[in-house]
């Protein structure tokens, strides 16, 4: 954010009086990005201030980072990343993002219902190639169900399901565990269910509208833009791996995901969301296709990154672990590649804070969009209301 104050809408002369008046007059709450923090977060804050003028600001003709571009996963954790979490981070915010994830998960079904965002209660599965790294994790199945309880109220999330490698037709797999508690949902109808009942709820989005600036005036906000000046009473900032280009905040980083879908797959077998190696890749079906992400791990420099691109690096890691691993013995033809952007830091836990009077961040889902999206836009609602 800069400190100068922000030239005036009267200068511009391609907005008209109606533009101003009924787009540009001063607003209650300015949320910039669409996605799910974002609209969640006027959702909130409009359910609490029935009354309250609420806009949304997106730079993309559809949310730019990575809200529309996930691969659907309703998770919270799965076995090799919480251990892993626990060795790195304070075991106490481990628990406390992953019950946030859990909670976060539960709004955004009854917010939306099961049937809106396709919902799929399949499971959640863990695949391991390393007998050593699975006997590990099996070690800890007991401890970790006992703890999930504890936090989420879940009995016996974890087992072990190597039945299931002959099913889904893996090869080379040592083994499989499940987490029952998870799912799939359909990012798509996600999406579109969401932005139908904020509009529905009398919030304004408007796209194609570049914020480039944020001045913190002390009684209210002023928010530059590629089109025109908006002033609000207050601004939450949901743009999580962008967070840097518009707001001084240190620990949230870009980390690009790519990912490929194939073409339908007749007689697919596989069924649930995987993760694999910690969660850097991972794959799922969807409509008899196969989508598959990830290989950050392989150049985690060049994947911290806001660019919008596929690389032939991580792009043939995937295919040669498709072919090799999950999908051997099936024919498949590969459909469609994109990237998506994600905000990640040191901590798993989001970001949600003042970072001036009036202007609120609330980024770093730390690759969970999905399942804390919707709990980070209700405390960041709370926190623009006080």
């Amino acid at each position: 954010m800069r400190t100068t104050k922000a030239s005036k809408n009267e200068t511009n002369v391609n907005i008209s009086y109606w533009e101003t008046d009924r787009y540009l007059s001063v607003q209650d709450l300015v949320v910039v990005g669409s996605g799910i923090v974002g609209l969640f977060t006027a959702l909130n804050y409009k359910k609490q201030n029935p009354k309250a003028k609420v806009t949304v600001l997106e730079r993309g003709v559809l949310p730019f980072g990575a809200s529309t571009k996930n691969a659907g996963f309703a998770c919270f954790g799965s076995l090799t990343e919480l251990m892993q979490d626990l060795k790195t981070i304070p075991e106490k915010q481990v628990w406390e993002t992953v019950n946030m994830r859990s909670k976060g998960l539960a709004i955004l079904r009854k917010t939306l219902g099961d049937k809106a965002i396709d919902y799929k209660p399949w499971g959640g599965y863990e695949l391991f190639d390393n007998t050593e790294e699975l006997q590990k994790c099996i070690e800890q199945i007991p401890s970790m169900n006992a703890k999930m309880r504890e936090v989420i109220g879940e009995k016996n999330c974890y087992a072990l399901s190597n039945s299931k490698i002959r099913t889904f037709g893996f090869k080379n797999a040592k083994g499989l565990i499940l987490n029952r508690c998870e799912g799939q949902i359909d990012t798509g109808k996600m999406m579109e269910s969401l932005m139908a009942l904020v509009q529905k709820n009398n919030i304004t989005i408007l796209n194609g509208i570049t914020v480039t600036n944020i001045f913190d005036t002390g009684s209210s906000a002023i928010i530059e833009t590629n089109i025109a000046e908006f002033k609000s009473k207050k601004v939450v900032v949901a743009i999580n791996g962008f967070a840097k280009q518009l707001l001084n905040i240190k620990d949230v980083n870009p980390a690009r995901a790519q990912v490929l879908i194939t073409k339908p797959i007749k007689g697919l077998k596989i069924k649930g969301s995987f993760h694999y190696q910690q969660g850097y890749y991972y794959f799922r079906n969807i409509n008899n296709r196969l989508l598959f992400g990830g290989a950050r791990n392989l150049d985690i420099k060049g994947e911290t990154s806001t660019e919008f691109k596929i690389t032939a690096q991580i792009q043939k890691d995937l295919e040669k672990k498709l072919k090799q691993m999950i999908l051997p013995n099936t024919p498949y033809e590969i459909d469609q590649r994109w990237a998506g952007i994600m905000g990640v830091g040191s901590e798993k836990k989001p970001i949600i804070k003042h970072v001036s009077k009036n202007v609120i961040a609330a980024v770093r889902m730390g690759g969970m969009g999905v399942a804390i999206g919707s709990m980070v836009g209700k405390e960041a609602a709370e926190l623009a209301g006080h």
